[in-house]
Order: C-alpha cells, then sequence, then structure tokens
C-alpha cells in the first residue's frame, strides 16, 4: 500500500473523531501546526523519524513536545501512533489528506491563483464569486505573483487549469502562426 493510501487512512480516522466529537477543525489545525513544526525545524524531524534511534528515545522526544503543546489528545495520540509505526515523517501528507477530507466536508474547494501583478480587493471578490458559481462550492483561494506571465492570470482548481495569461495568449498565437498556411 503506498504512503499516500496509508496517510489518507490516518486522515480518515482522525476526522472520524473529530466529526463524532464536533472539533474536526481544530483537530486539522493542530495537525498542520505539528507539520509546519517539522518542517520548520528539520533537526527535530530527523530525530524523530530517524530509526537509527531508538523508539524510546524518539517518543520521549516527542512527548516533550508535545506535553507542552496545545494539541488535542486525539491528534497527539495520532502522532504517537504515527511515531510507533514509522510514518512520523509522512505527518505532511496525513495532514493534506486531512485538509481535504473537511474541505469535501465542508464543501469547499481551493484554488491557486497566479497573477502577473496583484489583484485589487474588487478583482478577488468578483473572480471569488465567478468560481463560487462555476464550482458551485465555497472557494479558498491562495494567490502567488509571476511576472513571467505578462498579465493576465491563470486559476488552479485541482486538475482544471484556466489560463487567461497574456503569455498564454501569445503562445497560443505564435503556434497559430507557425501553422498557418503563408508559411
Amino acid at each position: 500500500m503506498t504512503g499516500s493510501k496509508i496517510s489518507k487512512r490516518y486522515a480518515k480516522a482522525l476526522l472520524s473523531l473529530g466529526q463524532e466529537d464536533e472539533n474536526y477543525a481544530q483537530y486539522g489545525e493542530n495537525l498542520k501546526e505539528f507539520a509546519e513544526l517539522c518542517a520548520d525545524n528539520p533537526e527535530f524531524s530527523k530525530v524523530i523519524g530517524n530509526p537509527v534511534f531508538s523508539v524510546d528515545d524518539r517518543k520521549k522526544v516527542l512527548n516533550a513536545v508535545l506535553e507542552k503543546s496545545p494539541f488535542a489528545d486525539y491528534v497527539k495520540n495520532l502522532l504517537r501512533l504515527l511515531l510507533d509505526q514509522n510514518r512520523i515523517g509522512d505527518v505532511e501528507d496525513v495532514s493534506a489528506n486531512y485538509t481535504r477530507l473537511t474541505d469535501e466536508i465542508s464543501n469547499i474547494i481551493r484554488a491557486d491563483i497566479i497573477t502577473a501583478r496583484p489583484l485589487k480587493n474588487e478583482a478577488m471578490d468578483k473572480l471569488d464569486a465567478v468560481l463560487a458559481k462555476i464550482t458551485s462550492k465555497t472557494v479558498k483561494t491562495k494567490v502567488e505573483e509571476d511576472e513571467s506571465l505578462i498579465g493576465g492570470l491563470v486559476v488552479k482548481i485541482g486538475d482544471l487549469v484556466l489560463d487567461g495569461s497574456v503569455r498564454a495568449q501569445l503562445e497560443g498565437l505564435k503556434e497559430s502562426l507557425k501553422r498557418s498556411e503563408y508559411n
């Protein structure tokens, strides 16, 4: 079984507990915070994920961090289980799967928007409204800038890519000219 399938299974288990006690949003935040802690502290991640160290030593390090954290008990237990199963390195994947699952039950879809220049609030509001209408879901957007687009924007929602960039239009025009009968 692939790591992703296993990560999804752990995420589903935590989500079902969170749905039972109605704290699933908090659990997702806890999981995300721990994944960020690991990403921001590679030394910590190496220690708790390295089988060269005994499981007991790794547990002591993890428990020292968890005791100081405000994380919910179910999240702490999941993290301890991941360490026991030598899967603590998959915590980012578990967190990403958990976010996808909670998005599904909350009718949320995520969109990555790439623009040549910053979008004004009014334009962003209109774009959010259009995307919500197209998808029939609440859209959470993440915007990044890429000057190489020249102008316009690219919207990525899952596998769907809407490319309205000037660069893409110029590429299309270039291809049309190459194929034209005037060559």
